[in-house]
């Protein structure tokens, strides 16, 4: 199992998340990418802790989302199952459980005080951290797609689903954005990747 998990980890990290794999009872599965999640956790009917995580994260993205649903189930099965799924309980346990991995040997020193601040009070997905996201996404391979942020102001896009939309003003921390097709207004995060369009 080690062997197979180490090409998706940091080399420093390999050992402590395999003790965690094994200390939770966790069937670990890596699986191709999904565009509205890195990584989930669940029980299945023979009560077998069920975890996955997308094949295609970045090493730093895939520790973070490995240990984010090791969270879930510690804190499970520490406080029961009527808890938030990404309430106080979830977050001190996900909190804990980072803390061997914060040092130099694991993470890039640049990422470090994102890190920290992060995890003073972490969200439900760090994607929704735009700061640290962005600084995740410099360790990703290259693609084609570009940052709403990085969009001028009326061009057109495209979504992983194909539909079409045209860049419009940012409220707040998002952007609004008209679906071309439809004329209906969405809310993007200033950090969604997309397809520039000529």
């Amino acid at each position: 199992m080690k062997h197979i998990l180490s090409p998706y980890l940091p080399e420093h990290a390999t050992d402590t998340v395999f003790e965690l794999i094994k200390l939770y009872g966790v069937n670990l599965k890596i699986v191709n990418e999904r565009v509205t999640r890195h990584g989930d956790y669940h029980r299945d009917q023979n009560g077998q802790h069920q975890i996955t995580v997308n094949s295609n994260l970045n090493k730093y993205r895939f520790l973070i989302t490995l240990v984010h649903e090791i969270a879930h189930l510690a804190a499970f099965e520490k406080y029961g199952r009527n808890i938030k799924p990404h309430g106080d309980e979830w977050k001190s346990t996900f909190q804990r459980l980072m803390v061997p991995f914060i040092r130099p040997e694991i993470f890039p020193s640049q990422l470090l005080p994102l890190l920290a601040r992060h995890f003073r009070n972490p969200k439900a997905s760090s994607d929704t951290d735009a700061t640290l996201s962005l600084a995740l996404k410099q360790f990703d391979e290259r693609s084609e797609k570009n940052y709403i942020f990085e969009l001028p102001y009326g061009s057109n896009f495209r979504i992983h689903n194909g539909k079409v939309f045209k860049k419009g003003p940012q409220r707040i921390k998002r952007f609004e954005c008209q679906e071309v097709s439809t004329g209906r207004i969405y809310l993007f995060n200033p950090n969604a990747e997309v397809e520039l369009l000529p």
